[in-house]
């Protein structure tokens, strides 16, 4: 039976959810029942935002929690900097690797190349861990990214995270994708971060851990920028009732996370939300009220 790992980003990547700003008394409040839940690391900020952002960084850092911290960061020598003084055991550097990003950005392929080498050379002398992100790697020429993969496992990244950052994977697409990846690097260990602009990151996720992933990145509630992202009680419980593959959640906390997030970012859960929705055992037809009436499994 496979184990993968899941990484939480609901303090970062969900926080970025337009209108959500958690305070220092939130975040410990979902990072203690995260520690609860038992997921193994959790994306604790962003510390480039600032002093304030920092400071509470540091803070969730202080708690000792068993998750392993991570800080997110640009590709750049001050975000290295920032995360630095945030405290965390790892850090998440990210790169843009399609074309369409890189030229928005105003890079190009041989500044990823040369930056790479250079950020994780020095983020290896302050950090535990140092993971890697393919930022819009869903829209990246395969032979490119392809070649950022092999860099960035060469220079020493621990692990590269391959980000469907506008939500455009199927769970097909998804598929091929990591089968052909780790049919390059069979060694490689690797994350997907899913976003859910079509509706289908819960199931790019399930798709990707099926297929070569040992880590998917996911928020409570499906939280974050645009459409959100993967939702991690969504993925709990897919791992838990249509899978063999084991995801170390304690499932008997993820209704109480489930409702301090929603409480923190005022977003209120809806009423046919998958997995957590107040009609989620409701029924109406006589069929299903008859049936369920005589025996809860039916």
């Amino acid at each position: 039976m496979k184990k993968i790992h899941l990484i939480d980003t609901t303090l970062r990547d969900g926080e970025q959810a337009p209108g959500v700003v958690f305070s220092l008394k939130e975040k410990l409040n979902i990072a203690e029942l995260l520690d609860k839940a038992g997921i193994p690391e959790v994306e604790v900020g962003t510390p480039a935002i600032g002093a304030c952002e920092i400071n509470d960084m540091k803070a969730i850092v202080a708690e000792k929690y068993k998750f392993k911290t991570m800080a997110w960061c640009r590709a750049t020598r001050n975000d290295i900097d920032a995360a630095i003084q945030s405290g965390t055991c790892g850090i998440n550097i990210s790169f843009p690797v399609s074309d369409i990003h890189q030229l928005a950005l105003g890079k190009d392929r041989k500044w990823v190349f040369k930056t790479l080498k250079e950020t994780v050379k020095y983020a290896s002398s302050h950090f535990e861990y140092v993971a890697i992100g393919a930022q819009d790697a869903s829209r990246a020429e395969f032979p490119f990214l392809s070649d950022f993969i092999g860099e960035a496992i060469y220079v020493g990244a621990s692990r590269v995270r391959i980000a469907d950052t506008v939500g455009i994977l199927n769970p097909m697409s998804t598929s091929r994708l990591f089968r052909k990846i780790k049919r390059n690097f069979p060694n490689g260990i690797f994350e997907f971060h899913g976003h859910n602009d079509l509706g289908m990151a819960t199931a790019n996720t399930f798709a990707a851990l099926h297929t070569g992933a040992e880590a998917a990145s996911v928020t409570v509630n499906g939280l974050g920028e645009r459409a959100g992202n993967a939702a991690f009680e969504e993925v709990v419980m897919a791992l838990e009732l249509s899978s063999d593959i084991r995801h170390g959640v304690r499932t008997s906390i993820l209704g109480e996370l489930s409702q301090a997030v929603s409480l923190a970012s005022g977003s209120p859960l809806p009423a046919n939300k998958a997995v957590r929705c107040s009609k989620a055992l409701c029924h109406e037809s006589g069929i299903h009220t008859n049936v369920i009436s005589k025996n809860r499994e039916t």
